[in-house]
Parts: C-alpha cells; sequence; structure tokens
C-alpha cells in the first residue's frame, strides 16, 4: 500500500527488483494519485476515494508555494500547518476508504494477501 510522493518513487525501484527476481506483486492505490501509475511489473488494484484530481493537485500546489511566500515565522507557520493538514488529510481519507472497500479487502482475504 503505498504512499504518494517520494515514499512511492523510492518504493517502485523495490518492487521492479522484486519482480524481476520472480516475485508476483500487487499494489494498492486510490483512483486519484499524483505519481502511483499502472506498470506491467505489478498488478494494480484501485479504489475510489473521495476527491477529484484537481482537488489534490490543487492543494498540493497550495502547500508547495506556501513555502516560498514572505511573512513573519508566524504567519506562514500557521499556512504551513493548515496546508499540512489538507495534504495529510488526502493520505487518511484514501486509508479509511480502502479499509471500507469490502470487495477489495475480500480480494486480499482469499488471496492471502
Amino acid at each position: 500500500v503505498p504512499v504518494d510522493g517520494s515514499h512511492w518513487l523510492s518504493m517502485r525501484e523495490v518492487l521492479d527488483i522484486l519482480t524481476q527476481k520472480g516475485h508476483e506483486v500487487v499494489v494498492l492505490a486510490p483512483e486519484v494519485t499524483l505519481h502511483i501509475k499502472p506498470s506491467k511489473n505489478f498488478v494494480m488494484k484501485m479504489y475510489p476515494v473521495p476527491y477529484t484530481q484537481e482537488e489534490m493537485e490543487k492543494d498540493f500546489k497550495a502547500f508547495f508555494q506556501v513555502s516560498f511566500e514572505e511573512g513573519s515565522f508566524l504567519e506562514r507557520f500557521f499556512k504551513i500547518f493548515e496546508g499540512m493538514k489538507r495534504v495529510t488529510n488526502f493520505g487518511v481519507s484514501s486509508c479509511e476508504y480502502l479499509l471500507q472497500n469490502q470487495e477489495l479487502i475480500s480480494f486480499l482475504e482469499e488471496s492471502k494477501f
């Protein structure tokens, strides 16, 4: 179950090596992602989430732009904190929807994932 962003980019290399060594790799990912894309090297199981690609991209872009804004330390701290909360909510929501997806959970249980 990858986390989008730099965690996924690092994990992707490991998955490619595992596949080369003959392992079957299954990746669980939300339908809305920044970097997690299908590959011939693994089976991808996707599940719906309650946010859109546009919402996710907008909040991530806003979060990174705050880093370059001017203002007092306290103003920037609170803006960054609010942005971090919004970005973190994507991951939390993704996990909740994964665990509530009975079809996917059944598939995992039946395949001894």
